[in-house]
């Protein structure tokens, strides 16, 4: 066995994590050595920008059903359990990490140390042992980057094992099939296997923050992005699902970007959970989004791309592999960052949603009661052709807007939300970035230049004294004029030709709401509950 690049403290993982046998140990490597080794392997090409394209194999995308959480003495009573969170016993861990530790024997690993969370008082140390070397540059691209002082100093909290040959055998290992990301926190370890998809890594630090800082430190971990304004004090942040303009209106040249997916709130802070962008490229363009675009040089990774003829160009139209088509590069590739990644306390916090039916206005101002409903539902609406199978407007409500991630039930981060709005003056406002004028299929998209400016409007305060009206059934505080929007298409029900058409889609999805909401009312308070909407409440 050879030991090349730099190791830190407790760098024997036979010692720390019972792997032994291996083959060569590359530890911390630079990204040029593996961009090298990764071609070298033939597991990857250069695009002509420079960007190492890869694809990740049978999978694409996560597989939710194949995610599992070791349920012990230290969970079970903790986690929320369902079909988010499926249990795993400790006795399975241990017989299928032997299976996975026999069939490393003799393989050549990649080793990553790096930290998440860029707020230095709940930073965490992860190191990345990976059968790939692509997959270990991922992690170089995503977390945050120690310094070589602190990689000689280096200590792992937490384990990453990545071994995307692996396949686990149902009957055998108890998965459901032969991939699999298994989170254990008593020993703060992460298993990956049968899947070469580098989403698991990112999202398996991200479960684990999901748990540990609301559940042990007091801080609320969210899905969003985040900016900071020039002054001190002037944070926000954009919570939304796929498709809703999280990351495009977050995005703000008079505005520096503090982080695109991955936050945590403290006392007196938003920090970035990540050190690196992890970005869809399907149809990208340097006109749609030139940030990302010029991201893409040495050093950021391709995902399941498809390219134009026999040229190493990339064909960003291309959606054969997958739709999912991803780069993942550091954060610094961009410009107007916040350095280091984090920002005041919030001043205004933006629940994204893409609604297809036309019903939700294009902003409204939320009670705390409302943005503590709104966060648990976590509402969009998918469209023909988004997904295969979907030829009308789909409801999707995914819980604090991130639901795939939450190991604690929805209700908790809900409550640590609104003990972080008490007693402030923090305004929350509900953008619908979908449809105006009718439903999908009859209206229109809203215009991104009104939601930009609608949201300049209310980071910038012209919207604090502005005249509000109500709309019914959602009890929406609407402002009735918004510099830079005309004034006609604040009010969803009056760009609509047919009224009693609007009323019948806003009581639909109203029900909608209710019914979603159900499984939250147990643990829920009836201030929460009595924020839906007021048409369908019984």
């Amino acid at each position: 066995m050879n030991i090349f690049g730099k190791n830190g403290k407790n760098a024997d993982l036979n010692e720390s994590i019972g792997l032994n046998h291996l083959g060569n140990q590359f530890w911390n490597l630079s990204p040029a050595e593996l961009v090298e080794d990764t071609i070298l392997n033939g597991q990857g090409v250069l695009t002509n920008t420079g960007a190492l394209a890869i694809e990740t194999g049978e999978f694409t995308g996560r597989s939710p059903k194949d995610r599992f959480v070791v349920c012990d003495e230290k969970t079970e009573n903790s986690v929320w359990w369902g079909d988010v969170n499926i249990k795993f016993s400790p006795e399975k861990f241990d017989a299928l990490y032997n299976r996975m530790k026999a069939y490393m024997n003799g393989k050549d690993v990649y080793v990553r140390d790096a930290f998440a969370c860029a707020d230095a008082d709940f930073k965490l140390n992860i190191r990345v042992v990976t059968e790939f070397s692509w997959s270990n540059m991922f992690a170089y691209n995503m977390f945050l980057r120690p310094s070589e002082d602190e990689i000689a100093s280096f200590l792992p909290e937490w384990h990453i094992v990545c071994a995307p040959g692996f396949m686990a055998d149902p009957a055998i290992d108890g998965t459901r099939q032969h991939n699999f990301a298994i989170l254990n926190f008593t020993k703060k370890m992460i298993l990956i296997g049968g899947t070469g998809y580098t989403g698991e890594i990112k999202k398996g630090i991200f479960s684990v923050l999901n748990y540990i800082l609301p559940h042990e430190k007091n801080v609320l971990s969210m899905h969003c992005s985040a900016n900071i304004g020039n002054e001190e004090h002037d944070t926000a942040v954009f919570f939304g699902l796929s498709g809703t303009g999280k990351t495009t209106l977050s995005s703000d040249e008079n505005r520096r970007l503090i982080g695109d997916d991955e936050h945590g709130w403290a006392d007196k802070t938003v920090f970035n959970f990540e050190g690196g962008c992890y970005a869809k490229t399907i149809d990208l363009s340097r006109d749609k989004e030139p940030q990302i675009y010029d991201a893409i040089k040495f050093g950021a990774i391709l995902e399941n791309i498809g390219f134009k003829g026999e040229s190493s160009v990339p064909d960003y139209a291309d959606g054969s592999i997958t739709e999912n088509t991803r780069v993942s590069y550091p954060i610094n590739y961009i410009d107007n960052i916040a350095e280091p990644s984090i920002g005041s306390a919030p001043k205004n916090i933006f629940f994204l949603t893409a609604d297809a039916f036309g019903v939700i206005p294009p902003i409204s101002r939320l009670t705390k009661e409302q943005a503590m409903y709104h966060f648990m539902s976590g509402y969009t609406a998918k469209v023909a052709g988004t997904e295969v199978g979907i030829t009308e407007p789909t409801t999707t409500f995914s819980a604090c807007f991130g639901a795939a991630f939450l190991p604690l039930h929805p209700a908790k981060y809900a409550k640590l939300l609104g003990e972080k709005l008490d007693g402030t003056d923090i305004k929350v406002w509900l953008i619908n970035t979908g449809w105006t004028g009718g439903s999908y299929g009859v209206g229109s998209r809203m215009k991104l230049s009104y939601t930009r400016a609608m949201i300049t409007a209310a980071l910038t305060g012209k919207l604090d004294n502005v005249t509000y009206e109500t709309l019914p059934v959602f009890d929406l505080a609407m402002p009735t004029t918004c510099e830079g929007v005309p004034s006609e298409i604040l009010n969803p029900r009056a760009t609509w030709a047919d009224k009693n058409a609007y009323d019948t889609t806003a009581s639909n999805l109203a029900e909608k709401f209710v019914k979603n909401f159900e499984k939250f009312a147990a643990e829920t308070d009836a201030s929460i509950l009595a924020a839906a909407p007021k048409a369908l409440v019984k």
